[in-house]
């Protein structure tokens, strides 16, 4: 080869390397990070949107990657928003920001939250940490893009069984088709105190999946048609006196007709709910909610609360399979309150569900929730979502109670969803930190029944993880002075 080709060769490489780097550097994101400005860390679901309606939400680091082509290397603004957050206005009005966007380089937008509660991040979905694997940047999960192909779950039930939790979402979607499964999908995760993640950090899912697909797959196995939805997931002693895993099921025709209801059975070897004890619908009680166990006069019950425990049972393996042996809380007789068989409970026209915001004195319906007791208030607490409100079942509610039963009277609100639902809250006790003083709950976000037709990408239809610190001065109005 002569001097002149080699020379040429040589340039030619020299200046592909050039523009690969530079076309390298120029596929750089431009990393904005959305903050909290009172602890400093990163707040999913920050909406920004530039001033043609480009729409970027943070993932759950609060990051967003920005490298739209024309954009890149101008000053661009940032229209930022934020459920129960809000950033600073500027004098006419616009909250958000501007940037000098230039490839590899980052930003940070600080908003305040108006909240008590705190948003820490996504527990399921596409994408959780979707912006910061595009920038490069350490996420505390083993899928942080895609776990189970799963794209969107409704409403948690959880439980620890053989020392692990237990997941459990009814409708699960997937990235494949339209149509996901409707049979329940289920995970488990490891407990925080055996090698688990801190709550804080996340909840690392490994799923039951399908083993030709990966597709998250259903956990039950029955031979009729119909969506399976469940609740009541606890567990009780059988005869043998080995711990079972159960729940209460229903068979949906569709969103608003039930097929069939009872109690579903897990079996370890198949790890399916398989075996099925099905229930009459005319009995005045059922084995639905989120289960906590609480012993009264010695006795430990099974306490159903959805959301105020108004059922309860004997946890015992005969008596959780005879609708006859529940109880109901309602008024008795003599005009007193008290635990009574085969009635109906106190119903929410009773003044013993009566429940106001502890603020304003106004009266609003609860809908769903969870009720667990807690050291650090020395109380029962209740975490809950109000049907209607300023957002459709979006509003969350924190309240505390003397005895399970309650009355639950006075609510502060520590949630809020702009024309957005976030239903079916439920607290984890099992994550209490601190003596109980700071706790976590999750609920489904979805646009379902908000009236709200633009569903947030990658978020719509999943669980959102919040903390909630219960030496905040801002819960005071709703708390309650119980003799010890």
């Amino acid at each position: 080869m002569g001097f002149f080709h080699y020379n040429v060769i040589m340039r030619t490489a020299l200046l592909l390397c050039v523009l690969l780097a530079v076309s390298a550097r120029a596929a750089e994101p431009f990393v904005i990070h959305c903050i909290d400005d009172q602890t400093g860390r990163g707040i999913p679901l920050v909406e920004l949107t530039t001033t043609n309606h480009l729409r970027y939400i943070s993932d759950s680091a609060g990051v967003v990657t920005f490298d739209e082509p024309g954009l890149l290397n101008q000053r661009v603004w940032f229209n930022v928003s934020s459920h129960g957050y809000e950033a600073s206005a500027d004098g006419f009005g616009n909250r958000g920001k501007a940037f000098d966007v230039k490839p590899g380089g980052s930003a940070t937008i600080k908003l305040h939250r108006i909240n008590i509660a705190e948003r820490l991040y996504r527990v399921t979905g596409q994408g959780i940490y979707a912006d910061s694997v595009k920038a490069g940047l350490d996420t505390p999960l083993t899928h942080p893009a895609l776990n189970g192909q799963v794209m969107g779950q409704d409403s948690v039930q959880r439980t620890i069984y053989r020392g692990k939790i237990r997941w459990f979402w009814g409708d699960t979607s997937r990235a494949s088709y339209p149509l996901g499964h409707f049979g329940t999908a289920g995970a488990t995760s490891l407990l925080p105190t055996d090698g688990g993640l801190d709550p804080a950090q996340g909840v690392d899912l490994d799923y039951f999946v399908d083993d030709k697909t990966g597709f998250s797959r259903p956990m039950f196995k029955i031979d009729r048609k119909g969506l399976i939805w469940i609740d009541g997931v606890t567990t009780v002693k059988d005869d043998a006196g080995q711990i079972r895993l159960i729940c209460h099921y229903a068979l949906m025709k569709n969103l608003g007709e039930r097929l069939e209801h009872g109690l579903a059975f897990y079996n370890d070897q198949t790890d399916h709910f398989g075996d099925l004890l099905p229930m009459p619908d005319d009995a005045p009680l059922e084995p639905t909610g989120h289960v906590f166990k609480h012993t009264d006069a010695g006795v430990e019950y099974l306490y159903f609360a959805n959301p105020w425990p108004t059922t309860r049972v004997r946890s015992d393996w005969q008596a959780v399979r005879d609708l006859s042996r529940y109880e109901a809380w309602t008024q008795l007789d003599n005009g007193s309150y008290g635990w009574k068989r085969n009635v109906k409970p106190v119903d929410e026209k009773d003044p013993w569900l009566k429940t106001a915001d502890a603020a304003t004195g106004k009266t609003f319906k609860l809908h769903r929730g969870s009720v667990a007791y807690n050291d650090y208030r020395r109380c029962w607490i209740m975490i809950a979502n109000e049907i209607g409100g300023s957002s459709m079942l979006g509003e969350v509610w924190y309240l505390e109670a003397p005895q399970p039963q309650g009355p639950w009277h006075k609510a502060v609100k520590i949630a809020t969803h702009q024309k957005y639902s976030f239903y079916n809250p439920v607290h984890h006790e099992f994550f209490d930190q601190d003596g109980g003083r700071v706790i976590y709950f999750e609920g489904t976000y979805t646009a379902m029944f908000s009236g709200n037709d633009n569903p947030t990408p990658r978020y719509e239809y999943n669980q959102i993880m919040y903390r909630l610190d219960l030496a905040d001065p801002r819960l005071e109005p709703a708390h309650i002075q119980i003799k010890q």
